[in-house]
Protein backbone atom coordinates (compact mmCIF):
# COMPACT_ATOMS: atom_id res chain seq x y z
CA UNK A 1 0.00 0.00 0.00
CA UNK A 2 1.24 3.38 -1.07
CA UNK A 3 -0.34 6.57 -0.33
CA UNK A 4 0.61 9.91 -1.95
CA UNK A 5 -0.93 13.16 -1.27
CA UNK A 6 -1.03 16.80 -3.67
CA UNK A 7 -2.37 20.11 -2.98
CA UNK A 8 -4.54 21.33 -5.63
CA UNK A 9 -6.25 24.32 -6.74
CA UNK A 10 -9.49 24.97 -7.76
CA UNK A 11 -10.92 28.44 -9.20
CA UNK A 12 -14.19 29.64 -8.25
CA UNK A 13 -16.74 30.88 -10.78
CA UNK A 14 -16.67 34.31 -8.29
CA UNK A 15 -15.79 35.01 -4.86
CA UNK A 16 -17.43 33.07 -2.18
CA UNK A 17 -17.92 35.12 0.99
CA UNK A 18 -18.75 33.67 4.52
CA UNK A 19 -18.83 36.02 7.67
CA UNK A 20 -15.18 34.76 8.11
CA UNK A 21 -13.96 36.14 4.93
CA UNK A 22 -13.45 35.45 0.84
CA UNK A 23 -12.20 33.01 -1.26
CA UNK A 24 -11.73 33.10 -4.98
CA UNK A 25 -10.82 29.69 -5.04
CA UNK A 26 -10.71 26.06 -3.40
CA UNK A 27 -7.25 24.74 -1.98
CA UNK A 28 -7.56 21.03 -1.38
CA UNK A 29 -5.68 17.97 -0.76
CA UNK A 30 -6.38 15.04 -3.07
CA UNK A 31 -4.83 11.68 -1.43
CA UNK A 32 -4.08 8.53 -3.78
CA UNK A 33 -3.65 5.19 -2.17
CA UNK A 34 -2.46 2.22 -4.61
CA UNK A 35 -2.38 -1.38 -3.58
CA UNK A 36 -1.40 -3.68 -6.73
CA UNK A 37 -2.95 -2.34 -9.70
CA UNK A 38 -5.91 -0.16 -7.72
CA UNK A 39 -5.41 2.95 -7.05
CA UNK A 40 -8.24 4.67 -4.40
CA UNK A 41 -8.78 8.53 -4.27
CA UNK A 42 -10.17 11.03 -1.80
CA UNK A 43 -9.64 14.59 -1.06
CA UNK A 44 -10.21 17.16 1.51
CA UNK A 45 -10.74 20.91 2.31
CA UNK A 46 -8.72 21.89 5.41
CA UNK A 47 -10.61 24.20 7.29
CA UNK A 48 -9.01 27.24 9.13
CA UNK A 49 -11.74 27.39 12.07
CA UNK A 50 -10.85 24.09 13.11
CA UNK A 51 -6.81 25.14 13.36
CA UNK A 52 -6.12 23.30 10.10
CA UNK A 53 -3.72 24.20 7.11
CA UNK A 54 -2.70 22.94 4.13
CA UNK A 55 0.61 21.93 5.17
CA UNK A 56 -0.19 20.73 8.68
CA UNK A 57 -3.23 18.19 6.93
CA UNK A 58 -0.34 17.14 5.15
CA UNK A 59 1.83 16.40 7.32
CA UNK A 60 -0.91 14.53 9.23
CA UNK A 61 -1.10 12.18 6.36
CA UNK A 62 2.28 10.78 5.38
CA UNK A 63 2.95 10.37 8.87
CA UNK A 64 0.99 7.42 8.50
CA UNK A 65 2.63 4.07 8.05
CA UNK A 66 0.66 1.84 5.59
CA UNK A 67 -0.54 -0.82 5.26
CA UNK A 68 -3.53 -0.14 7.66
CA UNK A 69 -7.49 -0.97 7.29
CA UNK A 70 -10.00 1.58 7.28
CA UNK A 71 -11.34 -0.01 10.98
CA UNK A 72 -7.55 0.65 11.91
CA UNK A 73 -7.61 4.34 10.34
CA UNK A 74 -10.02 5.58 12.75
CA UNK A 75 -8.07 5.25 15.52
CA UNK A 76 -4.82 6.65 13.87
CA UNK A 77 -6.01 9.86 12.93
CA UNK A 78 -8.73 12.05 14.59
CA UNK A 79 -11.57 13.34 12.72
CA UNK A 80 -10.97 16.41 10.66
CA UNK A 81 -10.11 16.87 7.25
CA UNK A 82 -6.91 14.13 7.05
CA UNK A 83 -8.88 11.10 8.00
CA UNK A 84 -11.68 11.86 5.22
CA UNK A 85 -9.33 12.19 2.54
CA UNK A 86 -7.45 8.46 3.65
CA UNK A 87 -11.05 7.22 4.83
CA UNK A 88 -12.51 8.17 1.69
CA UNK A 89 -9.57 7.01 -0.44
CA UNK A 90 -9.89 3.79 1.08
CA UNK A 91 -13.50 3.25 0.43
CA UNK A 92 -12.72 4.33 -3.20
CA UNK A 93 -9.66 1.74 -3.39
CA UNK A 94 -11.68 -1.30 -1.58
CA UNK A 95 -14.62 -0.87 -4.14
CA UNK A 96 -12.27 -1.09 -7.27
CA UNK A 97 -10.33 -3.80 -6.20
CA UNK A 98 -13.90 -5.61 -5.19
CA UNK A 99 -15.10 -4.41 -8.95
CA UNK A 100 -18.28 -3.63 -7.02
CA UNK A 101 -19.90 0.06 -5.96
CA UNK A 102 -18.86 1.74 -2.94
CA UNK A 103 -22.91 1.34 -1.83
CA UNK A 104 -23.05 -2.13 -2.57
CA UNK A 105 -19.77 -2.56 0.09
CA UNK A 106 -21.69 -0.65 2.23
CA UNK A 107 -24.86 -2.42 2.71
CA UNK A 108 -26.71 0.37 1.09
CA UNK A 109 -29.26 1.34 -2.06
CA UNK A 110 -28.50 2.50 -5.16
CA UNK A 111 -28.67 6.42 -4.52
CA UNK A 112 -30.79 8.44 -6.38
CA UNK A 113 -30.68 12.23 -7.57
CA UNK A 114 -31.17 14.39 -4.44
CA UNK A 115 -32.21 18.38 -4.75
CA UNK A 116 -29.23 20.04 -3.43
CA UNK A 117 -29.12 23.74 -1.83
CA UNK A 118 -27.56 26.71 -4.11
CA UNK A 119 -25.36 28.78 -1.68
CA UNK A 120 -25.62 32.83 -1.84
CA UNK A 121 -22.43 34.48 -0.93
CA UNK A 122 -22.66 37.26 2.11
CA UNK A 123 -23.05 40.54 0.28
CA UNK A 124 -25.02 43.73 0.31
CA UNK A 125 -28.64 43.33 0.00
CA UNK A 126 -29.10 44.97 -3.75
CA UNK A 127 -25.97 42.09 -4.61
CA UNK A 128 -27.89 39.50 -2.83
CA UNK A 129 -31.17 40.25 -3.58
CA UNK A 130 -29.89 40.23 -7.30
CA UNK A 131 -28.16 36.99 -6.83
CA UNK A 132 -31.34 35.53 -5.73
CA UNK A 133 -32.83 36.52 -8.77
CA UNK A 134 -30.28 35.31 -11.06
CA UNK A 135 -30.71 31.62 -9.20
CA UNK A 136 -34.84 32.09 -8.18
CA UNK A 137 -35.14 28.72 -11.09
CA UNK A 138 -33.43 26.78 -8.12
CA UNK A 139 -35.79 24.78 -5.97
CA UNK A 140 -33.58 25.48 -2.75
CA UNK A 141 -31.76 28.23 -1.71
CA UNK A 142 -29.09 28.74 1.08
CA UNK A 143 -28.28 32.20 2.42
CA UNK A 144 -24.96 33.12 4.11
CA UNK A 145 -25.04 35.56 7.04
CA UNK A 146 -23.53 36.46 10.04
CA UNK A 147 -24.12 40.01 11.38
CA UNK A 148 -25.98 42.15 13.58
CA UNK A 149 -27.90 43.53 10.14
CA UNK A 150 -29.06 40.66 8.33
CA UNK A 151 -32.71 41.82 8.02
CA UNK A 152 -31.72 44.02 4.76
CA UNK A 153 -30.42 40.52 3.23
CA UNK A 154 -33.09 38.46 4.10
CA UNK A 155 -35.79 40.66 2.78
CA UNK A 156 -33.77 41.22 -0.28
CA UNK A 157 -33.40 37.91 -1.22
CA UNK A 158 -37.03 37.15 -0.17
CA UNK A 159 -37.89 39.37 -3.02
CA UNK A 160 -35.55 38.62 -5.59
CA UNK A 161 -36.30 34.87 -5.48
CA UNK A 162 -39.75 34.74 -4.01
CA UNK A 163 -40.40 30.93 -4.71
CA UNK A 164 -37.57 28.99 -3.29
CA UNK A 165 -37.34 27.78 -0.28
CA UNK A 166 -34.58 28.84 2.01
CA UNK A 167 -32.27 27.73 4.30
CA UNK A 168 -30.14 30.20 6.24
CA UNK A 169 -26.16 29.75 7.66
CA UNK A 170 -25.20 32.13 10.26
CA UNK A 171 -21.54 30.94 10.61
CA UNK A 172 -21.75 31.25 14.51
CA UNK A 173 -22.29 35.07 13.32
CA UNK A 174 -25.06 35.74 15.45
CA UNK A 175 -25.98 36.44 19.69
CA UNK A 176 -28.68 35.04 21.15
CA UNK A 177 -30.18 38.83 20.88
CA UNK A 178 -30.00 39.06 17.47
CA UNK A 179 -31.35 35.32 16.77
CA UNK A 180 -34.29 36.08 19.13
CA UNK A 181 -35.56 39.18 16.97
CA UNK A 182 -34.65 38.24 13.41
CA UNK A 183 -36.80 34.40 14.06
CA UNK A 184 -40.44 36.32 13.64
CA UNK A 185 -39.44 37.30 10.49
CA UNK A 186 -37.47 34.17 9.92
CA UNK A 187 -40.97 32.25 9.98
CA UNK A 188 -42.35 35.00 7.99
CA UNK A 189 -40.51 34.88 4.75
CA UNK A 190 -40.55 31.59 4.87
CA UNK A 191 -36.70 30.19 5.84
CA UNK A 192 -37.28 26.46 6.47
CA UNK A 193 -33.69 26.07 8.65
CA UNK A 194 -30.88 27.90 10.69
CA UNK A 195 -27.73 26.54 10.62
CA UNK A 196 -24.91 27.53 13.65
CA UNK A 197 -27.04 30.97 14.49
CA UNK A 198 -24.72 31.12 18.09
CA UNK A 199 -21.10 30.10 18.19
CA UNK A 200 -20.26 26.59 19.22
CA UNK A 201 -18.99 27.18 22.41
CA UNK A 202 -21.89 29.97 23.68
CA UNK A 203 -25.02 28.06 21.91
CA UNK A 204 -26.79 27.16 25.29
CA UNK A 205 -29.37 29.93 25.20
CA UNK A 206 -30.61 28.01 22.43
CA UNK A 207 -31.96 25.37 25.10
CA UNK A 208 -34.00 28.67 26.83
CA UNK A 209 -35.01 30.88 23.77
CA UNK A 210 -38.01 29.97 21.67
CA UNK A 211 -37.04 28.36 17.88
CA UNK A 212 -39.63 28.76 15.84
CA UNK A 213 -37.54 27.57 12.94
CA UNK A 214 -35.79 24.56 12.93
CA UNK A 215 -32.10 24.98 13.85
CA UNK A 216 -29.00 22.66 12.47
CA UNK A 217 -25.90 22.54 14.45
CA UNK A 218 -22.75 22.63 12.47
CA UNK A 219 -19.46 23.34 14.02
CA UNK A 220 -21.10 22.21 17.14
CA UNK A 221 -21.00 18.64 16.33
CA UNK A 222 -18.43 16.86 14.64
CA UNK A 223 -18.78 13.36 14.89
CA UNK A 224 -20.77 10.91 17.00
CA UNK A 225 -19.10 12.54 20.35
CA UNK A 226 -20.27 15.43 19.95
CA UNK A 227 -24.13 14.28 20.39
CA UNK A 228 -24.05 14.74 23.42
CA UNK A 229 -23.94 18.44 23.88
CA UNK A 230 -26.60 19.03 21.42
CA UNK A 231 -29.57 18.05 23.85
CA UNK A 232 -32.51 20.70 23.94
CA UNK A 233 -30.51 23.22 21.79
CA UNK A 234 -30.64 22.04 18.11
CA UNK A 235 -33.15 20.16 16.31
CA UNK A 236 -30.69 18.78 13.24
CA UNK A 237 -27.32 17.97 12.36
CA UNK A 238 -25.12 18.77 9.78
CA UNK A 239 -22.75 15.57 8.77
CA UNK A 240 -20.10 16.78 6.63
CA UNK A 241 -16.96 14.60 5.40
CA UNK A 242 -14.09 16.75 6.77
CA UNK A 243 -15.88 16.78 10.10
CA UNK A 244 -16.44 13.95 10.76
CA UNK A 245 -12.95 11.91 9.12
CA UNK A 246 -14.24 10.76 6.42
CA UNK A 247 -17.80 8.23 5.12
CA UNK A 248 -17.07 5.64 7.80
CA UNK A 249 -17.50 7.65 10.60
CA UNK A 250 -20.51 9.96 8.97
CA UNK A 251 -22.59 6.88 8.49
CA UNK A 252 -22.20 5.84 12.05
CA UNK A 253 -23.16 9.74 12.99
CA UNK A 254 -26.27 9.73 10.53
CA UNK A 255 -27.32 6.66 11.73
CA UNK A 256 -27.30 7.65 16.03
CA UNK A 257 -28.49 10.95 15.20
CA UNK A 258 -31.81 9.56 13.40
CA UNK A 259 -31.90 7.21 16.20
CA UNK A 260 -32.11 9.57 18.92
CA UNK A 261 -34.53 12.17 16.89
CA UNK A 262 -32.28 14.65 15.20
CA UNK A 263 -33.03 15.80 11.19
CA UNK A 264 -30.10 15.35 8.83
CA UNK A 265 -28.43 17.84 6.88
CA UNK A 266 -25.30 16.60 4.17
CA UNK A 267 -23.15 19.33 3.57
CA UNK A 268 -19.87 19.96 2.44
CA UNK A 269 -16.81 23.05 2.43
CA UNK A 270 -15.75 24.43 -1.07
CA UNK A 271 -14.30 21.30 -2.89
CA UNK A 272 -14.51 19.05 -6.06
CA UNK A 273 -16.61 16.61 -7.44
CA UNK A 274 -14.17 13.83 -5.93
CA UNK A 275 -15.08 15.25 -2.32
CA UNK A 276 -19.07 15.46 -2.85
CA UNK A 277 -19.39 12.29 -4.50
CA UNK A 278 -18.81 9.99 -0.63
CA UNK A 279 -21.31 12.57 0.37
CA UNK A 280 -24.23 11.62 -1.90
CA UNK A 281 -24.80 8.06 -0.56
CA UNK A 282 -24.70 10.05 3.18
CA UNK A 283 -27.50 12.24 2.05
CA UNK A 284 -30.09 9.36 0.97
CA UNK A 285 -33.21 10.95 3.06
CA UNK A 286 -31.85 13.76 4.59
CA UNK A 287 -33.84 16.71 5.47
CA UNK A 288 -31.31 19.08 3.63
CA UNK A 289 -29.00 18.31 0.80
CA UNK A 290 -26.10 20.72 0.64
CA UNK A 291 -23.73 19.69 -1.87
CA UNK A 292 -23.16 22.19 -4.15
CA UNK A 293 -19.43 22.53 -4.11
CA UNK A 294 -18.99 21.99 -7.99
CA UNK A 295 -21.43 24.43 -8.69
CA UNK A 296 -19.81 27.25 -7.36
CA UNK A 297 -16.51 26.02 -9.14
CA UNK A 298 -15.23 27.87 -12.90
CA UNK A 299 -13.49 24.76 -13.52
CA UNK A 300 -13.93 21.23 -12.08
CA UNK A 301 -12.45 17.22 -11.97
CA UNK A 302 -12.79 15.09 -14.98
CA UNK A 303 -16.15 12.79 -14.73
CA UNK A 304 -17.59 15.79 -12.52
CA UNK A 305 -20.88 14.94 -10.68
CA UNK A 306 -24.48 15.47 -12.61
CA UNK A 307 -26.13 17.97 -11.81
CA UNK A 308 -29.74 18.55 -13.31
CA UNK A 309 -33.61 19.36 -12.22
CA UNK A 310 -33.61 16.08 -10.14
CA UNK A 311 -30.19 17.39 -8.10
CA UNK A 312 -26.82 16.07 -7.64
CA UNK A 313 -26.44 11.91 -8.86
CA UNK A 314 -24.46 9.49 -7.71
CA UNK A 315 -20.79 9.61 -8.92
CA UNK A 316 -19.97 7.81 -11.90
CA UNK A 317 -17.20 4.83 -10.96
CA UNK A 318 -14.45 6.75 -13.43
CA UNK A 319 -14.81 9.76 -10.33
CA UNK A 320 -14.77 7.53 -7.35
CA UNK A 321 -16.29 4.39 -5.74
Amino acid sequence: MQITVAAETFRLAEAFTISRGSKTEAQVLTVRITEGDSTGRGECVPYARYGETLDSVTTEITALRPPFSRAELQSLLSPGAARNAVDCALWDLEAKRAGKRVWDLAGLPAPRPQITAYTLSLDTPENMQGSASKHSRRPLLKIKLGTADDMARLEAVRRGAPEPRIIVDANEGWSAEVYADLAPHLIRLGVALVEQPLPADEDDMLAEIDRPVPVCADESCHDRAGLFGLKGKYDAVNIKLDKTGGLTEALALKDQAMAEGYRIMVGCMVGSSLAMAPAVLLAQGAMVTDLDGPLLLAEDRPYALKFDKAGVHAPSAALWG
